[in-house]
């Protein structure tokens, strides 16, 4: 799955950059899903009084409202990036307004002011409204969304590659990088996906179908305990695939 996120000031084009965004690489075939960023402190999709509200009100922690025509989980709490792509198993996510994720990023903006405020070297793109004035901005293509949509999904499907495991910094680093240093390294050419070691695919975990993102350390804790039940049997094999399978009681 490969994730980007386009941010920006308000009104300065995010929403309409992402559609254009989303509409063409749905035509190319991609499957596509989105995650919008809403700042507005006061921000409910629950409303006071509803069925569901009092659901919540009387202590239920994740509440699911099923509709003919849609199904809405209300978690009582913010949900983390990390957490929320978990339910996202598409080509594509598409993060409006979010920063605080590792992943590549497009910045919309009026002016380069705007951009100057927010440019990391995870940007490798300018859109907005600050397209129809310039073309390029400190070595980095400012695209119109509307009339270049092309050249900017062109861009995308180049740039964006599969999302890192986006660990605290602390937590890995086994590459030498962070995941937000290696990401923007990936994005400059001086390094590649395959240098994260977590997700090398030599030790892996999945619980109910998905994958679980596991440090070197915790990979390394789970190879030694595996490998050392594993070896004291007949069959064993040094260097062979080992599989191990737990069902759910």
């Amino acid at each position: 799955m490969k994730v980007f996120s386009v941010f920006g000031i308000t009104k300065s084009g995010k929403t309409t950059t992402i559609e254009k965004i989303i509409s063409e690489l749905r035509k190319r075939r991609f499957s596509v899903g989105s995650v919008k960023e809403i700042h507005f402190e006061k921000f409910a999709i629950d409303t006071e009084g509803t069925n569901t509200d009092r659901h919540k009100k009387a202590g239920s922690q994740l509440v699911t409202a099923r509709g003919i025509y849609e199904t809405d989980i209300l978690f009582q709490r913010q949900l983390t990036v990390k957490e929320i792509l978990q339910f996202y198993d598409h080509d594509y996510v598409v993060l409006e307004g979010v920063t605080d994720t590792c992943a590549p990023k497009i910045i919309t903006a009026h002016n380069t002011e705007e951009v100057d405020e927010r440019l990391d070297d995870t940007v490798f793109a300018i859109s907005g409204k600050l397209a129809n004035s310039i073309k390029e901005y400190r070595g980095l293509p400012v695209i119109n969304a509307i009339t270049e949509t092309d050249k900017l999904v062109d861009l995308v499907v180049e740039k964006v590659f599969e999302r890192l495991p986006d660990v605290a910094d602390e937590c890995c680093s086994a590459c030498g990088y962070t995941c937000t240093e290696l990401c923007a390294r990936i994005l400059q050419g001086t390094a590649k996906r395959e240098d994260c070691v977590i997700t090398d695919g030599s030790i892996s975990l999945t619980v109910d179908g998905r994958e679980i993102d596991m440090v070197p350390f915790v990979q390394k804790l789970l190879f030694n305990a595996v490998t050392g039940v594993v070896k004291e049997l007949d069959g064993y094999r040094e260097h062979g695939e080992i599989v191990v399978k737990i069902k759910g009681r």
